[in-house]
């Protein structure tokens, strides 16, 4: 026999609704708790734990749908249910495989199935991070490689022709200058006797257009490849350069660095063959007499190792050394002087100073 009162019946209904709000309190608190421990750890995947995090989380899944295993395959032509990376195009990036469940309609809890979707969005949006990063650093490593093997290569091409600069240079010479001497000393009658059949005054014209010849080959010669470089290396280089231009009637200043350096040959080639195109700059576009200054300056600091050529004349025409995009061709020596510095590990700028002339300044890197 039951006993009813419309007082009981009432505490009754009172905790079955309590007892369903708890609950649904209890499968809110593991829909948060899901999200957010997922989430948390989603958001710190790396590329080398990705797949770890990726594992587990999908695990944690399985178990919120009360399955007992999960995997995760990153081939889309597999079959499970698909992780869609996030935006507008909503490419599939992967797929949950979890036994039992083929799809998010057999979720019948409507908050449940929610859920889950959110979580698949935050893998998705965990594997679409984890695929550009790795697209950005083959894309990075590409780029590395290929500007090594260009280094390598303009390395090349400027040993190349350096060998063959001096190539030429021995041959001239041993050869042609050579010739032009003895054709001087015979036209003077050092050596031999002079030829009767040549007037007196026809000789000595000669003999001052040989002479001219052989200075002319010793420029020639000492432009394709100093022997002072070769032979006393790049400081005394430098200062040979400086005394041309003071035979010219400039005003230099050499300031050399007092540390003992043993240049590495590439290094040494490079910075003299930007002072070479510095001071056939100053002397195309600085005016007469002006004063220049050459400083070498070594050190273990960074930035502490450069080459600076710098000139107080008129300055270049053209001022617009910082930009190679503007007046393309017109500074095709300091281009190849960038690509010089560029090639040991330098680099090169030549500006313009507010009181006046050019100011070139050679950066490399201490490799002593």
């Amino acid at each position: 026999m039951r006993i009813s009162s419309p007082l009981l019946d009432q505490q009754i209904d009172t905790i079955t609704e309590l007892r369903e709000l708890y609950r649904a309190s209890e499968a809110r608190g593991a829909r948060l708790r899901l999200l957010s421990t997922s989430g948390r750890e989603m958001a710190q995947a790396t590329q080398e734990n990705s797949a770890e995090v990726l594992r587990r989380c999908a695990e944690r899944l399985a178990f919120f749908v009360g399955k007992s295993h999960a995997e995760i395959s990153l081939r889309t032509e597999d079959t499970g249910i698909a992780i869609l990376a996030p935006g507008e195009g909503k490419r599939i990036v992967g797929r949950i495989i979890i036994d039992g469940l083929t799809g998010m309609e057999q979720i019948v809890d409507r908050e449940d199935a929610e859920a889950f979707r959110m979580h698949l969005e935050l893998m998705g949006a965990t594997i679409a991070r984890m695929n550009d990063a790795h697209d950005r650093d083959r894309l990075l490593n590409t780029l590395q490689e290929r500007e090594l093997r260009l280094e390598y290569l303009v390395g090349r091409m400027f040993s190349t022709q350096e060998e063959e600069r001096r190539r030429v240079s021995q041959e001239l010479h041993d050869g042609v200058a050579q010739t032009a001497t003895a054709l001087v000393r015979i036209l003077e009658g050092t050596t031999t006797q002079p030829n009767a059949d040549i007037p007196a005054a026809e000789r000595v014209k000669l003999a001052a257009i040989a002479r001219d010849l052989v200075t002319e080959l010793r420029g020639v010669i000492g432009g394709l490849r100093p022997t002072l470089l070769d032979d006393l290396g790049l400081e005394a280089a430098l200062v040979a350069l400086a005394d041309a231009l003071r035979v010219d009637g400039y005003d230099v200043a050499v300031d050399l660095s007092k540390q003992a350096v043993t240049w590495p040959a590439h290094l040494e080639t490079a910075l003299f063959r930007v002072a070479q195109e510095a001071v056939a700059n100053i002397r195309k576009h600085a005016g007469p007499s002006c004063r220049v200054v050459v400083e070498l300056a070594v050190s273990d600091e960074p930035d502490g190792c450069f080459l600076r050529i710098q000139d107080f004349g008129k300055g270049c025409p053209s001022p617009m050394f910082e930009s190679p995009t503007v007046n393309a061709g017109s500074h095709v020596g300091i281009e190849v002087m960038r690509e010089r510095m560029a090639a040991v590990g330098g680099s090169l700028r030549w500006t313009s100073p507010p009181q006046g002339g050019v100011c070139v300044l050679a950066q490399f890197p201490v490799t002593f």
